[in-house]
């Protein structure tokens, strides 16, 4: 980008050219310089608007963590209405069809950026930590509802479904699992809850 030339939403700008690195070339790839490169803009400017590229990156991940923040209202308006594997289904690929299987792999590579996240998210890998409080969240809204059993542990079917929902996108080149891998997997840990819920 010409010198001069005013760049809007800088920020979302540099953090939409990230996540496109990221996806394409992995976090290895993902340099200041391949940012702003992808961005169209010069250098400096990434250095304008954070303290440095670290500061940069954790200010990407916790942009992203803002977006399934935003899913879990969603998720938890949504207890009580379709069904409750369909509604665990469209969330969790929802949040592992965006970028946040790369940004997962991108906190896990950098040690410096697991650090400053480390500073405001002491427990758990961030990104996965809040997508499996969201489904938490859902999931004793379900329970209070009587639409699954009224013991389930729902943290703990949480964790299960963040966990393998990761293991089936993770890795893959190429296209993500078909959506009947995912509904498969949620049917599957759903089971007890949902038939005992009737007993």
């Amino acid at each position: 980008m010409p010198t001069g030339v005013a760049m809007r939403d800088v920020r979302e700008q540099l953090f939409t050219a990230a996540e496109r690195i990221l996806l394409r070339a992995g976090p290895s790839g993902l340099t200041s310089r391949a940012v702003t490169t992808e961005a169209g803009c010069a250098k400096g400017v990434l250095h304008r608007h954070f303290a440095d590229f670290d500061a940069f990156l954790a200010e990407l991940v916790l942009d992203r963590i803002g977006r399934i923040d935003a899913q879990a209202v969603a998720l938890r308006d949504s207890a009580g209405t379709g069904t409750v594997a369909g509604n665990l289904t469209g969330a969790l690929t929802g949040v592992f069809e965006s970028v946040a299987v790369a940004i997962v792999g991108l906190i896990t590579f950098r040690d410096e950026l697991r650090a400053r996240l480390r500073q405001t998210r002491p427990a758990g890998i961030p990104l996965l930590a809040e997508a499996t409080t969201m489904i938490a969240s859902y999931l004793a809204a379900e329970r209070e509802m009587g639409r699954i059993a009224v013991d389930a542990d729902v943290d703990t079917l949480a964790l299960t479904l963040i966990g393998t929902a990761h293991l089936l996108y993770a890795g893959r080149e190429g296209a993500p699992p078909e959506a009947g891998a995912v509904e498969k997997v949620v049917t599957t840990v759903m089971a007890d809850v949902v038939q005992r819920r009737l007993l």
